[in-house]
């Protein structure tokens, strides 16, 4: 990815910009990064087609045992569950043997899908602009270059309406204690804050990956909701166990945000798989 790199995230031609590096990896992560580089060969040997990193490390916000490591494989055949499983192992081995993170998530896909015309707008999109290339050949190659457009933002985010029930029923089975809860407030308030950037992303016509910034450009178009993606944005980073945040989330704000989403974007093409 080439060109200056706007104030938006946008590079010269006004196209998203490749967010990330190795090189932004902050001195305390460097060890994870390494050991995450050479364990995932010897994890899913010759089905292993390359590895990313994306989230908080290779954009060099990370902090030091708060931050999740997290890992985007690519397989060369569809993900099965003997590697989900081995997936599992790995982020809880390097969650064990790293201090200076705080958990981490292994995604797993398959090449063909990476890089198939349903899912170009969605996880070839996250692929190219939100991952940093750790192992093998760059998927992002064979991928077009993006815009902030209503196209985009459907396909990212034009699920919510779909996964409300999910949340519902996983906030259901939750135990109520604090160490349960507050997975799931960060979850879900990040993924509330995404697709209200989302929703707006193509009238701010840039990208970010800051909660804050995203919540202060969907604030400004929609001043009676600027307050409660505020707090949401806070708790994505420092997360509370609260039930009544999760409950104001699959009641109110998540049902607005669907039915305003589909209003403006439509809805997201579906999945063979459900959302």
């Amino acid at each position: 990815m080439t060109g200056t790199v706007s104030s938006r995230g946008l590079d010269s031609h006004g196209h998203i910009a490749r967010e990330g590096s190795l090189a932004g990896v902050a001195d305390a992560f460097r060890p994870v990064v390494a050991a995450a580089r050479d364990r995932i060969p010897g994890v899913f040997g010759t089905r292993l087609h390359s590895a990313y990193l994306y989230g908080s490390i290779p954009r060099g916000t990370a902090r030091v045992g708060r931050s999740d490591l997290d890992l985007l494989v690519v397989l060369r055949e569809e993900p099965a569950d003997p590697d989900r499983a081995a997936a599992r192992a790995l982020d809880e081995a390097l969650d064990r043997d790293f201090p200076q993170i705080d958990g981490g998530g292994t995604l797993l896909v398959g090449h063909a899908r990476v890089l198939s015309d349903l899912e170009r707008h969605d996880l070839g999109w996250f692929l190219a602009c939100l991952c940093t290339p750790l192992l093998g050949e760059d998927l992002a190659a064979h991928l077009p270059r993006y815009r902030p457009d209503t196209l985009l933002a459907r396909e990212t985010n034009g699920d919510l309406a779909l996964l409300l029930p999910r949340w519902r029923a996983r906030i259901a089975a939750a135990e109520d204690s604090e160490e349960a809860l507050r997975p799931l407030v960060r979850f879900m308030s990040r993924h509330l804050v995404r697709t209200a950037f989302t929703l707006v992303m193509p009238r701010w016509n840039g990208w970010t990956s800051d909660l804050r910034e995203m919540a202060e450009a969907f604030g400004a178009s929609y001043p009676r909701r600027a307050e409660q993606l505020r707090a949401a944005a806070v708790l994505g980073y420092e997360p509370s166990g609260s039930r009544a945040v999760l409950s104001s989330y699959v009641d109110d704000l998540g049902p607005w945000l669907a039915a305003e989403y589909t209003r403006v974007h439509g809805v997201k093409a579906a999945r063979p798989d459900g959302p």
